[in-house]
């Protein structure tokens, strides 16, 4: 099948215009008006949404359509008219409209705004909706300026175990992998189970990182990075900690501590950069309805220099503002961990900016 992205429509909507063109997607919205129609469509290849008008004398299977409901799946062929002086650039004037998936009466997800936690359960739809369209979209389009970044600066990409031996130096807890029965397992002379007879011959478990086996390929190659899930099983429910996430680890050769705040920075400034250029729908739609002020931050970020500091001089401002008055959950010494309360002051206070 031709068909056009509705993508393409808004990049290249001039050349589209008066122009006969076949989209596929899913509904958002339906509005019968008697004479006329409005289905409101989406196909995945951007953020925003194509208004389509039928015209009920012009399409033959015009109340099958206007019966349908949010999420049917509709092939539409018809000619794109321009529309600059209305809130929408253009629209489809619909010639013919094929049904080809119609969503059941059930279909739980609806034009009206849904929760977070409702969405939960309709993990296999949420992607339909604006909020996860949105937050998939940048996710996507990060992952992929991560690998430009690092490629265009000669990294070489390695693929490092997901199942592993390796502690990687007690990064954190881990997740057992076995074939061994729970139930039933084979045990040592000392009452122990026995991981000889286990799939690998050993103890295994999903990696916490790749660390140790891109420091051995960096004695070869200089500079390479991974970028790929890792699994932490410590039982914290706290906003900053996932049982699975994916972690970008570069390793390099010859390089020293300036070399790697370097890089680290120009890592955050370039992906930060490409997903605002090439993600604008969605960083306001974030902006609007999910974190104000979120815009201005990402650009302070990105035109912000790094400060720098020492952990010694960070603790010595960290105890000066305690003596001062500040107060501070975790007090503050030389040779303590830093919180991220002790974190956020040092950024958005005494530096107020990226550290």
């Amino acid at each position: 099948m031709d068909r056009t992205r509705i993508a393409q429509l808004y990049a290249h909507m001039d050349e589209f215009g008066d122009k006969t063109v076949t989209v596929a997607g899913w509904v958002r919205s339906i509005r019968d008006m008697k004479n006329f129609g409005f289905v409101v469509l989406n196909d995945g290849s951007c953020f925003k949404d194509l208004q389509v008008v039928m015209n009920r004398e012009k399409l033959a299977n015009y109340e099958e359509v206007a019966a349908l409901t949010v999420g049917s799946a509709l092939i539409i062929t018809g000619e794109l008219a321009l529309t600059p002086d209305r809130p929408q650039p253009f629209e489809l004037q619909a010639k013919t409209i094929v049904v080809e998936g119609a969503a059941q009466p059930d279909y739980p997800m609806q034009k009206k705004r849904q929760t977070r936690e409702f969405l939960r359960t309709q993990q296999h739809l949420r992607s339909r909706t604006n909020l996860f369209r949105a937050v998939f979209r940048v996710r996507s389009v990060a992952a992929f300026a991560i690998h430009r970044f690092f490629q265009e600066r000669g990294f070489v990409y390695v693929n490092t175990p997901i199942i592993t031996a390796s502690d990687a130096e007690g990064a954190g807890e881990m997740f057992r992998v076995t074939t061994i029965d729970p139930a039933n397992p084979p045990l040592t002379q000392d009452g122990k189970v026995d991981y000889g007879q286990d799939f690998f011959g050993k103890q295994t478990n999903l990696t916490v990182s790749g660390q140790l086996q891109a420091e051995n390929f960096a004695m070869s190659f200089g500079d390479v990075y991974t970028f790929g899930p890792t699994f932490r099983a410590e039982n914290s429910n706290t906003r900053r900690h996932a049982a699975e996430f994916w972690m970008v680890e570069p390793e390099m050769a010859f390089c020293d501590l300036e070399g790697e705040m370097d890089v680290s920075e120009q890592m955050l400034k370039y992906v930060i950069n490409y997903v605002m250029e090439h993600c604008p729908d969605e960083l306001d739609m974030f902006n609007k309805f999910v974190d104000k002020g979120l815009k201005e931050r990402l650009q302070h970020v990105a035109t912000s220099d790094f400060a720098r500091v020492s952990y010694t001089d960070a603790v010595k401002i960290l105890t000066d503002a305690q003596a001062a008055g500040h107060k501070f959950e975790y007090p503050v010494k030389w040779g303590i961990d830093l919180q991220t309360e002790h974190e956020r002051y040092l950024t958005e206070q005494h530096f107020k900016k990226p550290t």
